[in-house]
């Protein structure tokens, strides 16, 4: 997924986040690479839900990424890509950090994944109602900025 590199070459930093997440997602499409925007997934504790948590993106079926718009990456936000992984039972996730000078990225590995052949939102019970969604879908369903 190196198409973050040209979204920072063309844009800089010092955008919101929601600028960023719309020139990746136009790069993915340039790409041909299948991904959900803003997909909203319910968080449980114990089988009770207990809130609902909007992704930035689910990129071919098994990536998290989530976008920043920051001056740096701190572990409040690694922390927060590593909840996400592990909430929703994924593999591996992307934590892009848009804000500083230079593109900041960080990869995130769920090491509580127990199965390592099922590749990461397979796991979510949902997952068949996330593939039927497209990312034209999403974007006009979802269409509220952060």
């Amino acid at each position: 997924m190196a198409r973050q590199w040209e979204v920072h070459k063309q844009l800089g930093n010092g955008f919101q986040e929601v600028v960023y997440q719309r020139a990746l997602a136009i790069e993915m499409q340039m790409q041909n690479i299948l991904f959900v925007r803003e997909q909203e997934m319910p968080l449980d504790y114990k089988g009770y839900n207990v809130g609902t948590r909007r992704v930035d993106f689910f990129v071919e079926d098994k990536i998290m990424v989530e976008i920043k718009a920051i001056i740096n990456l701190e572990d409040v936000h690694l922390a927060q890509a590593m909840n996400y992984i592990e909430a929703y039972k994924l593999e591996i996730g992307l934590l892009i950090n848009f804000g500083s000078k230079s593109l900041q990225f960080k990869r995130v590995h769920n090491n509580k994944v127990l199965n390592p052949d099922l590749k990461g939102v397979k796991n979510y019970p949902d997952f068949e109602n996330l593939k039927k969604s497209s990312h034209q879908e999403n974007q006009t369903n979802h269409g509220s900025d952060k």
